[in-house]
C-alpha cells in the first residue's frame, strides 16, 4: 500500500488502497440478526417475523431486514477494505434479491478510484448469496480517516 507521506493518506491504518483491490466476508444470517435489527429500528415488518405470511408472499420465505444485508458491507470496508477508520459518504445499492433467515451471503467491495489529496475512494459493491447470485448491487462512496500519528 505504500509511502503515504505528503499525501492525504498520511496516518491512515491500512495505506493508501489501490485500484482494483477486492475484499470479501461471509456469513450466516439469522433470525436473531433480525431481532437485533429490530431493536434498534423498529423495523417489525411481518415479513422477517410472521412465517405463514411471509411464505406465502412473493418471497416464499421469512426474509432479513435490507440493513442486515446491507451492513455486511459496513464490516468489510470498516475491518477490511480500505480497513479501519472508514465511513460512508454516500451509498447507491439496489437490493434485487432478497435474503432469507439461515442463508450464507457474502459481501464484496472492490476499489473503482482513489483520490490522492484526500482519503476518499469510490467502491463497486455488492452482496451475493451461497449460489453466488447477487442480492445488492451498487456503489459507495467512503472517507478513511487516520488512526495513526
Amino acid at each position: 500500500m505504500g509511502n503515504n507521506v505528503g499525501s492525504g493518506w498520511t496516518g491512515v491504518v491500512n495505506g493508501k488502497p489501490q485500484v482494483g483491490a477486492v475484499a470479501r466476508r461471509t456469513r450466516r444470517t439469522s433470525q436473531e440478526d433480525i431481532q437485533r435489527f429490530s431493536d434498534i429500528t423498529g423495523d417489525c415488518n411481518p415479513l422477517h417475523y410472521d412465517r405463514a405470511l411471509a411464505e406465502a408472499s412473493i418471497f416464499g420465505k421469512l426474509i432479513v431486514q435490507g440493513g442486515v444485508t446491507s451492513g455486511l458491507l459496513n464490516a468489510v470496508v470498516a475491518e477490511d477494505l480500505p480497513g479501519p477508520g472508514t465511513v460512508f459518504l454516500s451509498v447507491n445499492w439496489r437490493f434485487v434479491r432478497a435474503v432469507g433467515v439461515d442463508e450464507e451471503i457474502t459481501g464484496e467491495v472492490e476499489i473503482v478510484s482513489v483520490r490522492d489529496d484526500k482519503p476518499i475512494c469510490e467502491l463497486k459493491t455488492r452482496v451475493l448469496n451461497a449460489a453466488g447470485e447477487e442480492c445488492l448491487v451498487g456503489s459507495a462512496v467512503v472517507y478513511v480517516a487516520a488512526l495513526q500519528r
